[in-house]
């Protein structure tokens, strides 16, 4: 994942990918099928980890705003990976499907957490969230010229629309 979050998908190798796991570059060979199936690994990773992020929040009874910022925190800390991500799901049907598959999971988990809800409209909310969430991260209102407030809060009031149906 640090491979991967340095220099991107297209910016590593395998060798380098193994030789700073510490093992030896013929190694990776036995663990993973090619470069793709790590990242692919990587980002199941990924979003175990945000997964555990929220559910803390979600137990602890936060505000969304808390949720705002952890989501935030947490697209920037994987910055070039989740940029990676974006460009390789539209250029690669491995990772266009695991992405995909791990939004359903996303989606699954929003109800459990929701105690219910319409797929269709919790899929919606998760794009909304995830997009207003890179896009701060990435710092493109900055790029704009525009204040990320109205977009936190806007983040703010999806995750409410979550939080209420419990």
């Amino acid at each position: 994942m640090a491979e991967f979050n340095d220099h991107g998908f297209f910016g590593t190798d395998t060798n380098r990918i193994a030789r700073r796991a510490g093992f030896a570059p013929q190694t990776f060979y036995r663990w993973y099928a090619d470069k793709t199936a790590i990242f692919i690994a990587c980002y199941r990773a990924w979003e175990d980890e945000e997964k555990a992020t929220v559910q803390a929040l979600v137990d602890a009874h936060a505000q969304p705003e808390a949720f705002v910022e952890a989501g935030i925190v947490q697209h920037r800390r994987y910055l070039r990976f989740r940029r990676s991500l974006r460009q390789l799901s539209l250029e690669n049907d491995e990772v266009r499907r695991a992405r995909a598959e791990s939004r359903l999971r996303q989606v699954r988990q929003l109800q459990a957490w929701a105690g219910g809800g319409s797929t269709d409209t919790l899929a919606v909310i998760l794009l909304e969230m995830e997009r207003l969430t890179d896009a701060i991260a990435e710092g493109e209102l900055t790029d704009l010229g525009l204040s990320e407030t109205v977009a936190r809060s806007e983040l703010a009031t999806l995750v409410g629309r979550v939080l209420t149906r419990r």
